[in-house]
């Protein structure tokens, strides 16, 4: 379909952010650094390493009073590194956020969103589905691990991949109706499998939800292919 050159800039998500280290190199560096590596690798850790995470531990439960929250803080800062490009220190809060609380499922969204920005969607959907194990209502989980399905479509017109992608976007729509992420990759999902209907529909609510990621030239590929 010649639109879809013009769709890929329109992903701007979780897994698109500024341009990473070279994907090579991180897995050299992942061979001796644990803190590179989800969940430090499983490795047994020394006695040293573990006074340190008791240590850590303590420090942000005096801040964050609760492991939970002390976790979820932590899986923020991360998604704040990512997006400024800096790979190292994102996984460094994503493991700190684990390390905390294992059973944050969003700490398996930051180590998605790692690998999907290397576009090593093996693993990004890994520890997707890690988190999704945890939680299956995860919205903003579901929507990035559609995400990847969509892009490998892009590269490879696979068709059950697009509809890998669009029924994961409709579980997350089921979840949460008013995410703009999500009703703006739906739209794009269903203009690609032609169903104009569906693909106006939800262009029509991204766009009352405020319609922010939108971008112009989709908005002239709809207009084109999809005339109302």
């Amino acid at each position: 379909m010649k639109y879809l050159l013009i769709l890929i800039s329109t992903l701007i998500t979780t897994s698109s952010f500024a341009q990473p280290m070279n994907y090579d190199d991180w897995k050299n560096e992942a061979k001796t650094e644990i803190n590179l590596q989800p969940e430090y690798g499983n490795v047994k850790k020394t006695k040293e390493q573990l006074a340190d995470d008791r240590t850590f531990i303590e420090t942000v439960l005096k801040q964050d009073t609760t492991p939970r929250k002390g976790s979820e803080h932590l899986v923020r800062l991360g998604f704040n590194y990512l997006a400024k490009g800096d790979m190292e220190t994102a996984m460094k809060r994503f493991n700190q956020a684990w390390l905390l609380d294992p059973k944050n499922e969003n700490a398996y969204w930051g180590f998605g969103a790692i690998y999907g920005t290397f576009n090593d969607y093996d693993m990004a959907i890994i520890q997707y589905d890690k988190g999704l194990a945890i939680n299956p209502e995860s919205s903003v989980i579901l929507t990035d691990k559609a995400t990847l399905y969509f892009m490998q479509f892009q590269h490879d017109q696979n068709v059950p991949k697009l509809n890998m992608a669009i029924d994961l976007l409709k579980k997350s729509y089921g979840i949460d109706s008013k995410s703009v992420n999500t009703t703006y990759k739906l739209s794009i999902c269903y203009f690609l499998s032609k169903d104009c209907s569906n693909a106006w529909k939800y262009y029509n609510e991204c766009k009352v939800l405020g319609g922010q990621p939108i971008a112009e030239n989709y908005t002239n590929a709809l207009k084109n292919m999809c005339a109302n």
